[in-house]
């Protein structure tokens, strides 16, 4: 029985080699398999007969059927005959499903024409010139109520490359090129004027009010290239690169009557911004003069958007500051003479915006209901003296104000500032004014003081040498003494003050 078990099994395995398709024969050398490989990647295992070059076009064939277009991919197809006992065979089916999913893993991007839209340095890409149209008209939508303009692109001769050049123009120059070719002067009737009609007599009525003129405030240039999909832009997303604003440094010149926080405001930078600019502005106290230039930041969009508009309107109005001007006051002094009083009037006027922002403002009719009252201000003409740091260099080893005396019959309160310096340091007068005193002064020991414009006076103590006497006019920086450690003195210093009729101020709040 053991014996027929053995031959019935060894029967159903010689069978079973025939029977099966999967297995081949044994067959003790030479090659009897084909492995199949695309791309280096192993797709299946084919049998003397089979065409590996057909199965591949077919997966071709499939992946351009569902695409719709030319596929391009890598397709290297490689056959390594070899021998094998007991290979398993891939249908045809098995194989060109293998194939057709390491084709679609190999696809290579081709660029396709695209157009490039550029305004200053951003630059911005899609697919068509309609798409390009599509965002420059939403750029221009945010600011008209009705599509009054549209965006034209049109050939800039003046560029030696095949650049468009975008601009607006309103619905009835839009009909008129619909009408023309692009050959007939087609700039020409892009520059046609759209201005309001005013009826001679008729007064307000008589204005066509609304929207005049919209523009592009940035040059739009718009290219013609190639580009893959990876590097387009849609063009939702392109039309908020363009006209999202962006933080911009620009130079503000401070004017009369200028303050930190109004600048702040008028120029949209944050205070606490403005002063980090600035190394010039310690905090929102610090003193800022006619003339000087700030940095500041401004929110603007890459592509910025100008228009025009006549409105008619009704306000209440402040009249323009009237001036006295008085030749024997300082420009720091002034006083109202007149208090202002709002007026009331009727208005067709011509507004210019940038952005968001009104620019312009040209008064085409006004009727006064009641007249305001101006504000009548007088102020001073004179420049008024400035005061500088009396030596180079030197240490404060002694500030104003309050203190612990350093040395015995010395105030504890401190009505200057001392510098400590070399004996011999060059002293110079603080300000331009007449001497007043020269000589020996008790505590001061050597002492200089010098009587300036508006009720002000400066001292200088502790001096080795005094270069000026009584009655001497002197010059701002001009050399007066040589710095010393005379007097109720305990070490070689400056001692510097500056009195307000007569009242001692901190020298560091005067000083420039």
């Amino acid at each position: 029985m053991r014996i027929c078990r053995l031959k019935t099994a060894a029967l159903t395995f010689v069978i079973a080699l025939f029977l099966l398709p999967n297995f081949t024969m044994y067959h003790p050398e030479g090659n009897n398999v084909f492995e199949v490989m695309v791309n280096g990647q192993i797709v299946g295992r084919l049998r003397s007969g089979q065409d590996p070059e057909s199965l591949l076009m077919q997966a071709r064939r499939r992946i351009a059927e569902e695409k719709g277009d030319i596929f391009y991919a890598q397709a290297d197809l490689y056959v390594e005959p070899r021998e094998d006992n007991f290979a398993h065979f891939s249908s045809d089916e098995e194989m060109t499903d293998r194939m057709e999913e390491v084709l679609r893993s190999g696809e290579i991007a081709v660029d396709q024409p695209a157009y490039s839209v550029k305004v200053g340095t951003t630059l911005v890409n899609v697919r068509s010139l309609d798409q390009v149209r599509e965002l420059l008209q939403t750029a221009i939508d945010g600011y008209q109520e009705k599509q009054d303009f549209v965006v034209a692109l049109t050939n800039d001769e003046d560029r030696q490359i095949n650049v468009l050049k975008a601009q607006t123009i309103d619905q009835d120059t839009a009909t008129e090129l619909d009408k023309v070719s692009a050959e007939a002067g087609d700039s020409d009737v892009l520059e046609a004027p759209r201005a309001g009609l005013k009826a001679a007599g008729e007064g307000f009525a008589g204005f066509d009010y609304g929207l005049k003129n919209l523009y592009f405030a940035d040059q739009v240039e718009v290219v013609e290239s190639y580009l893959s999909d990876a590097e387009l832009t849609d063009p939702a997303q392109a039309t908020q690169i363009l006209t999202n604003p962006a933080q911009e440094q620009k130079i503000y010149e401070v004017q009369s009557g200028d303050t930190l926080s109004e600048i702040a405001l008028s120029t949209e930078t944050p205070l606490d911004t403005l002063i980090a600019l600035n190394e010039t502005l310690e905090d929102e106290n610090s003193t800022i003069r006619v003339g000087q230039e700030l940095i500041i930041t401004s929110p603007v969009p890459p592509l910025s958007i100008g228009r025009q508009e006549e409105l008619y309107y009704e306000e209440n109005y402040e009249a323009e500051i009237e001036y006295i001007y008085n030749d024997n006051w300082y420009t720091t002094d002034k006083e109202v003479r007149q208090a202002p009083s709002a007026g009331h009037r009727k208005v067709a006027a011509r507004k210019t915006y940038w952005n968001d922002k009104e620019t312009d403002t040209e008064i085409l009719m006004e009727e006064v209901t009641y007249p305001a009252v101006p504000k009548i201000v007088e102020v001073g003409t004179k420049v008024p003296p400035t005061y500088i740091k009396p030596i180079s260099g030197g240490r404060i080893s002694s500030p104003f104000g309050r203190r612990k005396a350093p040395k015995k019959g010395a105030s504890t309160y401190h009505k200057g500032i001392d510098w400590a310096t070399p004996v011999g340091t060059t002293v110079v007068a603080s300000s331009g004014g007449v001497v007043e005193r020269a000589g020996w002064g008790s505590g001061y020991g050597y002492v200089v003081y010098i009587n300036h414009e508006g009720g002000k006076q400066t001292r200088y103590g502790h001096l080795s040498k005094i270069l000026v006497k009584p009655g001497e006019r002197v010059s701002q920086g001009q050399k007066i003494a040589l710095s010393g450690n005379t007097g109720r003195s305990t070490g070689p210093h400056i001692h510097f003050e500056i009195l307000v009729n007569g009242v001692a101020v901190n020298p560091l709040n005067v000083i420039n």
